[in-house]
């Protein structure tokens, strides 16, 4: 059903260092880009993330209560991503671990503040 995410950013250089970094550690690459926004994605048929300047030219925002889940393969890589995150310049928003019946996940927040998160079931 979804297609892709996008999120805002107010400097495309820095939020493409972070997710090309960040991306890159569950294999995902560039695969559309132009000079208002990049996107991401593991394959043309998946679904894809992107960070874009805001088409209005007003500062970008974060949604309060609006966040991007990326599902992982397991607790190993929800706990690496997190951490990549952290280790790159993002904020913590809760550390990897259960949460709830055989849900695990990690939250966290961009360069830019937009909340993400990496989750898997088991």
């Amino acid at each position: 059903m979804i297609g892709y995410v996008t999120v805002g950013t107010g400097n495309l250089a820095r939020a493409a260092t972070f997710y090309d970094a960040l991306l890159g550690t569950i294999g995902a690459a560039r695969y559309m880009e132009s000079d208002r926004f990049i996107a991401w994605t593991v394959s043309p048929t998946t679904p894809a993330f992107s960070v874009a300047l805001p088409f209005d030219g007003k500062p970008a925002t974060v949604g309060n209560g609006g966040m991007v889940a990326l599902v992982m393969d397991g607790r190993a890589r929800v706990d690496a991503l997190h951490a990549k995150a952290l280790e790159l310049g993002g904020t913590d928003e809760g550390a990897p671990g259960p949460r709830g019946d055989g849900f695990y996940a990690g939250y966290f927040r961009d360069l830019d503040g937009n909340k993400l998160n990496a989750f898997c079931f088991g």
